[in-house]
């Protein structure tokens, strides 16, 4: 089950989920333009649609904190973290813009127009609004309770969730593991499908990629 990045939708995974099985949880913020709760108000929308299990959390960006908060829900048998950007050194508006901007121009250009129609979508205010309720949550201490495993996945190029960052996450949890994909950016489940459901089958079997007949 995979839970869209900031202002993203079910478009961004769309690649992805032709690979692996899987549904897309909208949330305010990620993919619904409406007013955004707590962090725990969000992780309780997320768990009213988990199906029966077992299920592996996917999430992207700002969604990494929402579905580590469900990690003690017996369904849930693993977490994969793409990209997690709660970096507390990222909190100043300069250190997000510029890490932002670094990271854009690392990306393949030709996703630009399917991502603006997705903020679109979402709306600036509801994006606002969910940095706000998320960024000061401290990922790497919520990880340290995780009874399941947690792959941090982060591409080479991603300044938004740099190495440091993703290793101290990885490192934070019990049963964590760090994955890099060289060459791809923040947007990985839209830019790397292949490489991102290779990572998911590789942990767990019952979902490892479709193959062509």
């Amino acid at each position: 089950m995979l839970v869209p990045g900031l202002g993203l939708d079910e478009r961004s995974s769309r690649r992805l989920r032709e690979k692996v099985p899987g549904s897309v949880v909208l949330l305010p913020g990620m993919g619904r333009p409406e007013p955004v709760p707590s962090l725990p108000d969000l992780a309780e929308r997320l768990r009213a649609a988990l199906p029966r299990g077992p299920v592996v959390l996917v999430g992207h960006s700002q969604s990494c904190q929402v579905v580590a908060a469900l990690a003690h829900d017996p369904r849930v048998e693993g977490l994969v973290l793409c990209g997690p950007t709660t970096d507390p050194r990222m909190r100043p508006l300069r250190v997000l813009a510029w890490r932002w901007l670094r990271t854009a121009l690392a990306e393949p250009w030709w996703q630009v127009p399917l991502v603006l129609r997705q903020w679109w979508r979402t709306g600036p205010r509801a994006m606002a609004a969910l940095w706000r309720s998320t960024a000061p949550d401290r990922l790497d201490l919520r990880v340290a309770a995780s009874p399941v495993p947690v792959v941090v996945l982060r591409g080479a190029r991603d300044a938004l969730c740099p190495a440091d960052w993703a290793g101290r996450v990885a490192g934070a949890a019990p049963r964590g593991q760090l994955v890099e994909l060289p060459g791809a950016a923040h947007m990985t489940v839209q830019t790397h499908p292949d490489q991102v459901a290779a990572v998911v089958g590789d942990y767990w079997p019952s979902v490892r990629p479709r193959t062509s007949a």
